[in-house]
């Protein structure tokens, strides 16, 4: 026996070329390549906007204990959005924590031309209502406090909002989120009536300009 193979440890007489024993188990290798890229970019991408943040206390034993409530809106600017709230003693921890609810809990929403809404929709939470309308390019985003922190992470350019009841930060961000649940394209309103994508859109416009010339009708008056 030579004095190399004498003087090898048994880890290295084991291991042969190429990263395998000599019993044909390969050995581990650790390969990192990059593989949380695609996912550290998205998040990166995302929109984030803090709608609100409170002081809180909890009654315990010994008294009470003081903390923060965040409420953050998330979305990619896309067609999809999310919020989440969060508790926590400090305010960077719940702002974070808010933040990571709301990239769990996001939503997409199908818009018109990745510019507004597709149609007209209203949504209710407790004693707070939103309506919400879709809007011709240029108009912008006509709405304020919460509701205008929705849209801009969703992507949303031209659109009218408008609130009635409840000022609560909590109840008109869950109001808008349920009307945006509810809003289809034209596509997938044909597809679940078997009809064509253009009867669908003739007859919403139709219907709008209707509710136009009411509205109109009932200002004269």
């Amino acid at each position: 026996m030579s004095s190399a193979e004498a003087t090898a440890t048994p880890s290295e007489n084991k291991r042969e070329r190429g990263g395998r024993d000599r019993d044909g188990k390969g050995g581990k290798r650790r390969d990192d390549r990059n593989s949380n890229e695609p996912r550290e970019r998205e998040e990166s991408e995302l929109i984030e906007r803090l709608v609100g943040i409170n002081r809180v206390a909890k009654v315990v034993k010994g008294g009470r204990r003081f903390g923060f409530a965040a409420l953050v809106v998330v979305g990619d600017g896309k067609g999809r959005v999310g919020f989440g709230s969060a508790k926590a003693r400090e305010v960077p921890d719940a702002i974070r924590k808010a933040t990571d609810q709301a990239k769990r809990a996001m939503i997409r929403v199908p818009l018109r031309e990745a510019r507004t809404l597709h149609h007209d929709i209203a949504g209710r939470d407790g004693a707070g209502r939103v309506f919400l309308r879709s809007a011709p390019p240029g108009t912008g985003i006509i709405a304020g406090g919460p509701l205008r922190a929705i849209f801009e992470a969703l992507g949303v350019q031209d659109v009218v909002a408008k609130k009635i009841g409840s000022n609560n930060p909590y109840t008109m961000v869950n109001a808008t989120f349920a009307a945006l649940k509810g809003m289809q394209s034209p596509r997938q309103v044909a597809s679940r009536r078997s009809k064509k994508v253009g009867d669908i859109v003739a007859s919403r416009e139709a219907a709008r300009g209707a509710a136009e010339q009411a509205i109109a009708a009932a200002e004269e008056e």
